[in-house]
């Protein structure tokens, strides 16, 4: 980076910082701070969602996973897509709710300030987490545009990361607690614009770079980038859903991921804000909630392009041989020009600060609604309550940037978020359609879910050691090699060149080392074979192993000696003859020597001991294929907990459940006064608007669905099928 890319950077945080000020001007009361007096209309609310569901991890993983899977790595962050319709039911919920925090929710629902609590305990734990994923995107991204890789603090040295995460994390923290929401709203709006121009700007100079090193600019178009792109992949890279034997993301996992997010993205604690609690009216929520999520769609396709350039121009770059997730930091930093650079780093800030923003607002409310209101000092001002919001607010980008210091690895944080939303979600499922949903089978939920997903795997091998070792739990799933021979493309070259690049580099370090002879030996020999060399055009064979992980232990299953010591010497071997698929495809099955013994690492899949109760042989099932069958349980389970205890306890007052559903049935009107009268109205006589049920009578909540409801359903899935549409388009340009 240069003088002017610092320019920019100043510049932008300038302004971030100058509308947090301004906005304090216009905060009276907890209103004002957490929902901006539910006073936003189409455009803020559109960009709130967008700037909130957008992070600075979205890029990052979409140019990891495309660089890694080709096309079909774009639904590491497009699997929301099948989710959004969706959003056009659930922004109404949330403006209905009428509450400020989703804590506020439960306490409601449920009749319960304990679970309103708990609640927050999630939200702030969720947060931290997500949060954290977001700064370790912005760490692996900085790194390479400002080319400094490391600093000394102490007598230490330290990756660039743990200099700028922290930074960052304050100047967040200063304009969203000045501003509360409305800072956050309005900074979501310019940064939504740079996210835009962010997930844009690099295809025209990548396309340009590929005319330039492959062609002729002189007489070929931008278009012409397009063509050399598809001469430098290979074919699968441009299929929108991978193999069911090498991609991270083959059909069946994209449905679970789906499904899993569909059922826990409604306990997000930001929705109750985003999500149209903060709109003006019902429609707003609605328009707002699915036109933001829907522009990030759009955004995905520029970056699921980006990385599949960066792959074409950058397959040979040692670093990204490494570490994949610099896909996006690289392309930035070899495409652009002076100023450009750091007008990219300020769009990515822009789009961690834009979420982070509103997730500290929405932690501070769950904190101040739901623990210091009730518990601690339930008469203080509206002033005080704002006080200690904007004290607490520290909390979620503090824990978030210390949680990123420790674990930064964007893709595994991803995966984490996706089970985390488990804990509350029946409890909000079962509680939104179920009078007879129960406070205790809503805690007994909860503590299922903490214990079957959370604390026994982490714990149970920590404080048994011999569960790692116990044969029982030492099954893997079987180990195929799958050879494909044929013509090497471009880009297979230039992993190849890396390839070797990171051998040598390797080699030469262990030579280098101060390590004794027979250790260097050892460690060269570990280090296996130098890469073979490719041409391009040659006949090549592509061998990708699959299978080999542990049943019960997804992090690994390690081959030990008699002493319980790591032993690399033990490899697996062929079982019989390849089998010939096709004339270009062969598969070698391998297993590891009899009597082999192996120690689990990492946490144990407690849940996974359901399928072997049921029969179901996990050893012949793919690594795609398990990672697949780890959400069924998450997903399923615990609405059978939730409403098998629901049936043996006792259901919350009749008198709390009436006026629960009676709000919820009743349409929000803009203007607050007479809102009040209508829900006064619906108080007082709840049977009114059983009509308006599909099950009248009955203790199931479903409504029927409205007009508007429905055509807005279709018309969002039509879109859905058009991006795809759009995806698959674009893979074919140039081909």
């Amino acid at each position: 980076m240069v003088f002017w890319d610092y320019v920019v950077l100043i510049g932008y945080f300038a302004v971030m910082i100058g509308i947090g000020i301004y906005s304090s001007m216009l905060i009276k009361a907890q209103e004002d701070f957490f929902m901006g007096g539910r006073s936003f209309g189409k455009l803020l609310q559109t960009f709130a969602a967008f700037g909130a569901g957008t992070g600075s991890s979205d890029p990052v993983n979409t140019g990891r996973t495309s660089f890694t899977s080709g096309m079909s790595g774009m639904w590491s962050v497009m699997y929301w897509l099948l989710v959004t319709p969706f959003y056009w039911i659930a922004g109404v919920w949330y403006r209905r709710m009428r509450h400020l925090t989703l804590g506020d929710w439960f306490v409601e629902r449920y009749d319960s300030r304990a679970l309103g609590a708990g609640y927050c305990v999630f939200g702030i734990l969720f947060y931290m987490v997500y949060g954290s994923m977001l700064f370790s995107a912005i760490g692996k991204v900085a790194a390479p545009l400002i080319e400094i890789d490391s600093f000394m603090f102490l007598g230490n040295q330290y990756g660039i990361e743990y200099l700028l995460v922290p930074l960052i994390g304050v100047i967040v923290l200063f304009y969203g607690i000045l501003g509360g929401l409305h800072a956050a709203y309005v900074t979501d709006l310019v940064q939504g614009l740079c996210i835009i121009f962010l997930s844009i700007v690099l295809v025209p100079y990548g396309l340009a770079a590929l005319v330039e090193k492959f062609g002729d600019p002189s007489s070929e178009g931008l278009m012409m980038g397009f063509t050399y792109l598809h001469q430098q992949l290979p074919a699968e890279h441009f299929h929108i859903v991978g193999s069911t034997s090498s991609s991270e993301f083959p059909l069946h996992r994209i449905i679970a991921v789906v499904i899993i997010n569909l059922i826990g993205i409604v306990v997000q604690p930001h929705f109750i804000a985003t999500g149209g609690g903060s709109a003006k009216n019902e429609n707003t929520a609605r328009v707002g909630l699915v036109a933001g999520n829907f522009l990030k769609r759009f955004c995905t396709i520029g970056w699921v392009l980006t990385a599949l350039i960066a792959l074409a121009l950058y397959a040979n770059n040692p670093e990204l041989s490494i570490d994949p997730d610099k896909t996006w930091g690289i392309a930035s930093r070899e495409l652009l020009g002076p100023g450009l650079t750091g007008l990219m780093l300020a769009c990515l800030l822009a789009a961690l600060m834009s979420s982070v923003d509103a997730y500290m607002i929405v932690g501070s409310a769950l904190v101040v609604r739901n623990v210091y209101a009730p518990y601690i000092n339930p008469g203080a001002s509206e002033a005080q309550y704002i006080k200690v919001a904007r004290l607490t607010g520290g909390l979620i980008v503090g824990g978030a940037v210390i949680v990123s210091l420790f674990y930064m690895n964007v893709f595994e944080q991803l995966q984490l978020t996706w089970v985390f939303n488990i804990l509350f979600a029946a409890p909000f499922w079962v509680g939104l359609y179920w009078r007879r949903a129960s406070l205790p089978a809503a805690w007994i939920t909860v503590a299922y879910c903490v214990l079957t997903f959370f604390l026994i795997p982490f714990a149970a091998p920590r404080l048994a050691d011999s569960l790692r070792t116990d044969s029982r739990f030492s099954a893997m799933n079987q180990i195929v090699e799958t050879t494909t021979i044929r013509r090497a493309a471009p880009s297979d070259v230039g992993r190849r060149e890396a390839a070797i690049e990171v051998w040598e580099a390797r080699r030469e370090a262990i030579l280098q080392s101060d390590q004794s002879e027979a250790d260097r030996q050892t460690a060269i020999a570990l280090l296996g074979l130098r890469p073979i060399e490719r041409r391009v055009g040659e006949a090549v064979e592509v061998t990708e192993r699959s299978g080999g992980q542990g049943i019960f232990w997804p992090s690994g299953l390690v081959p030990i000696d008699d002493s319980g010591a790591p032993n690399a010497a033990i490899v697996p071997i062929a079982v019989g003859p390849p089998r010939q698929l096709s004339d270009s495809v062969k598969q070698t099955v391998l297993r590891y020597p009899e009597g082999t013994r192996f120690r689990g690492e990492g946490n144990f899949r407690l849940d996974f001991m359901l399928y072997g109760l049921i029969g179901v042989d996990l050893t012949t099932k793919s690594n795609a294929a398990l990672a697949t069958l780890e959400l069924p349980p998450k997903i399923v389970t615990p609405f059978l907990v939730m409403i098998i205890a629901s049936f043996l306890t006792r259901p919350v007052r009749r008198e709390v459940i009436d006026r629960y559903y009676a709000k919820m049935k009743t349409m929000v009107d803009p203007d607050p006064e007479t809102d009040r009268k209508n829900l006064a109205a619906a108080y007082a006589d709840p049977s009114a608007l059983e009509h308006r049920k599909i099950f009248p009578g009955s203790n199931l909540e479903f409504q029927k669905p409205t007009r508007a409801d429905a055509v807005g359903f279709v018309v969002c899935c039509g879109i859905c099928v058009l991006i795809i549409v759009i995806a698959m388009a674009v893979a074919r340009i140039g081909a």
